[in-house]
């Protein structure tokens, strides 16, 4: 089977499990944050971790945001605009996610400039209220005002990010799931791209992540072919 066609089946698969909500995956992980130290890693390892996203051209010269007691905080200032962090899990949908509280996860992610703009605002506004003690029915509404009263710069043209970690866990079906890139474009874009639900096998698929619900983006993901070391998505050799 091409690598392309592999990481495509297997990405849809990985994101469709995590959609599903059941009682039993509910009882596997936590109702409520755990204590902060479950989510904090070693600030070296959670560095490494974050450029791992992008490919090391990219990477190099990228920001390098980690999180720490009291909310993410620049470890590396880059030159090239582009931002990496790690995303814990509660960037993950507010509605149909039992993995939301889960210490485990680990999503490395970098931005590029136009991104980085909008998205690391939600990631700093979610990881805010998250600290904060808040459930997640109280982070949707406090996220839902922060939109409301303007404090996410509008999305700029040409916004994508890489996600290409071979040592990410994205989730605990999956582990590091597949390669691939994500775009982000206003919500009223959403059909503009021919975008398929994740259960699909289009070449493009609709992220449940946003899409107005509260954040006023959507993102589209597209699977590819490599990691960001440059080995192939169908070598057998990432997590399952």
């Amino acid at each position: 089977m091409p690598a392309r066609c592999a990481a495509v089946i297997s990405l849809i698969f990985a994101l469709t499990l995590v959609l599903a909500a059941s009682s039993l995956a509910q009882d596997n992980f936590p109702s409520a944050m755990a204590p902060i130290d479950q989510y904090l890693m070693n600030r070296d390892a959670e560095v490494a971790l974050a450029r791992s996203a992008a490919p090391p051209s990219v990477a190099q010269d990228a920001t390098i945001m980690i999180l720490g007691n009291n909310g993410y905080e620049t470890a590396v200032k880059g030159t090239n605009g582009f931002v990496c962090n790690v995303d814990r899990s509660w960037m993950d949908q507010f509605d149909n996610s039992p993995e939301f509280w889960n210490p485990a996860r680990r999503g490395p992610v970098c931005y590029n400039p136009q991104a980085a703009k909008t998205l690391m605002p939600i990631l700093l506004i979610r990881t805010k209220l998250a600290l904060a003690g808040k459930s997640k029915a109280e982070m949707k509404e406090g996220m839902k005002a922060a939109v409301e009263k303007g404090e996410l710069p509008a999305l700029e043209p040409s916004a994508m990010a890489y996600m290409l970690s071979k040592q990410g866990l994205l989730n605990s079906k999956c582990g590091n799931c597949a390669p691939h890139l994500m775009f982000y474009v206003p919500v009223k874009d959403a059909k503009t791209w021919g975008a398929g639900a994740l259960s699909s096998d289009l070449p493009v698929l609709l992220s449940p992540h946003f899409n107005g619900d509260p954040e006023p983006v959507t993102e589209f993901i597209v699977p590819v072919s490599e990691w960001s070391d440059g080995t192939s998505a169908d070598s057998g050799d990432h997590a399952h």
